[in-house]
């Protein structure tokens, strides 16, 4: 018999069709990016064969993610698989047994036929899901992720923060959000029969959603700007890319906090960072200078204003907002506003084009051939792509409003080392940016919450838990990690309406098909039109 019959012999739910499909999904997902990232990097490539090794080596090794999870999944499906050999008495009859091992047999299968099947899978899963701890813990770092150094203040070398960072802290975060997002599914639609019951609770789980995005993406946001040493690297990147603010700006406002930038006492950075932006962008270094800028509104700062040859910020002090919006759009916090905005969507096109269509090619490209699947999807791809405008041009809009454009004229008494600071504009923005999750489509709502939410979850953990080498923080990692796994494979396998998004289709997935020996004879090339209608007409539960 070929390998491929054999594998089409199987059930979709045998433990290697299970194990198949997990590493098969792990490794393009570790992998592909791996190998991305090394063909566009100039400093990756100079390594030659001898750095593409290195990254082979680290996927396909015994501690690399895509073995670690195919040991905790493939593993605990094997662990069940026999269990219900076990539990068989065709297969293992203690009566053909004699002495001990018939009590021993006769103990153990009635153990196992006490638990509920719920417990029975977390249990059977806790020990292989450990056992890939373990070995992702192992997994060798490198450089960049032994040790990262963020300059807090770019001109400044001694605010440079190192840190180590645990391998598995990330993983383990991701999948305890999800997991409690499973639970919380459950209590919230448990014993709800009808329709106008689940559809209150659906509500719910919506404001639940927008309000955990709108606290995540505010503490994320004011990390990016204060202490991004608690983000992942990658992420500060993107963050910096999509917002496009020049680093010494944002190094200003870090020691705007310190105080080592003040409007009132002066500065003691050498150079003045801020002083150097605004020659850089064409204006004199006058503007940058903390010496000649008002600290605060009122008549003062308009006639410091004339001074300085500064038009359009009558009334109020601080930065010119030439500086603050960069050479985007001059002095006009409109323009600037609108301008970010445009900008954020045309590269969330980018983004959310291949989020919604590659799905759509793999799982159903016949359904491409459908007006009403086009038009569905070019309004997913418009509406995630405004939610992202939405958020960029938020947080602008409620800058220039606290200390241009409405708060700094109403209080003009008030210091802009406060306006200016990581209680006043700043905060602003960060608190505003979130609400632009109700742009989003009310089923991307959540995903999106737990997308943010292990990151934000990440910058509060204390500075001695990060390393993840203290043997109180592994205990209680492993346990979380442990944990978390089991109860999203329990849910997968006996309660998926608890899983949303990703969670569900991944798991779905891997658990329980398709089979990996391909289409079995006889199989239907695609699903018959009718059963499409009844998906795109079927009330989504969540």
């Amino acid at each position: 018999m070929s390998l491929r019959a054999h594998l089409l012999s199987l059930p979709n739910t045998h433990p290697l069709q299970v194990a198949i499909r997990t590493y098969s999904l792990a490794l393009s997902l570790t992998l592909g990016p791996s190998l991305l990232s090394f063909i566009s990097s100039p400093k990756a490539r100079a390594k030659g064969l001898h750095g593409l090794y290195s990254i082979l080596r680290r996927e396909f090794g015994i501690t690399g993610f895509s073995f670690a999870i195919t040991a905790a999944i493939g593993g605990g499906s094997l662990l069940q698989h026999l269990c219900n050999q076990l539990e068989d008495d065709r297969i293992l009859n203690p009566d053909t047994l004699t002495g001990p091992p018939r009590k021993w047999v006769q103990r153990l299968k009635a153990y196992l036929k006490s638990l509920d099947s719920e417990t029975k899978t977390i249990f059977l899963h806790a020990f292989p899901a450990l056992l890939a701890f373990a070995l992702i813990r192992l997994r060798p770092r490198s450089v960049k992720e032994k040790s990262i150094t963020l300059q807090m203040i770019p001109s400044s070398p001694k605010s440079s923060v190192t840190r180590r960072t645990s391998a598995s802290l990330e993983l383990t975060l991701l999948l305890s959000v999800r997991a409690f997002d499973a639970w919380t599914q459950k209590m919230i639609y448990r014993h709800v029969d009808h329709q106008d019951a689940r559809n209150r609770r659906h509500k719910i789980t919506t404001r639940l959603d927008a309000f955990a995005f709108w606290a995540s993406s505010a503490r994320i946001m004011w990390c990016f700007f204060y202490e991004p040493q608690r983000l992942p690297r990658s992420y500060v990147k993107w963050i910096s890319s999509l917002a496009n603010i020049d680093e010494r700006l944002v190094g200003a406002l870090r020691a705007l906090r310190t105080g080592e930038w003040s409007y009132i006492h002066g500065t003691r950075l050498q150079p003045d960072i801020v002083a150097t932006l605004s020659k850089d962008l064409g204006y004199p270094a006058s503007w940058g200078t903390t010496g000649l800028l008002p600290s605060h509104g009122g008549p003062a700062a308009t006639e410091a204003w004339k001074a300085l040859g500064v038009s359009g910020r009558d009334g109020v002090g601080g930065l010119p907002c030439e500086l603050v919006h960069g050479n985007l759009a001059k002095g006009s916090c409109a323009q600037n506003v609108t301008l970010r905005g445009l900008y954020a969507f045309l590269e969330a096109l980018a983004i959310y084009i291949p989020v919604h269509l590659l799905p759509v090619l793999l799982m159903r490209p016949h359904s491409l051939l459908r007006k009403p699947e086009i038009s569905r999807l070019l309004l997913g791809i418009l509406r995630s792509a405004g939610f992202l405008s939405t958020f960029v041009s938020s947080i602008w809009a409620a800058v220039c409003l606290t200390r241009t454009t409405l708060i700094a004229r109403l209080l003009p008494n008030i210091s802009h080392d406060f306006y200016d600071g990581p209680y006043g504009c700043i905060l602003a923005g960060c608190l505003a940016c979130g609400n632009s999750i109700w742009v989003e489509n009310r089923r991307r709502r959540g995903e999106m919450a737990l997308y943010v939410m292990p990151r934000a979850i990440r910058t509060c953990l204390p500075d001695r838990w990060i390393p993840g080498g203290r043997l109180g923080a592994y205990l209680v990692e492993s346990a979380i990690f442990t944990l978390s796994l089991t109860t999203l494979i329990s849910a997968a396998l006996h309660r998926p309406h608890c899983l949303r998004g990703l969670s569900r289709w991944t798991l779905e997935y891997i658990l329980k098909g398709p089979n990996v020996g391909g289409r079995r004879p006889g199989q239907l090339s695609k699903i018959p039109e009718s059963e499409h209608r009844s998906e795109d007409t079927k009330p989504s539960t969540y």
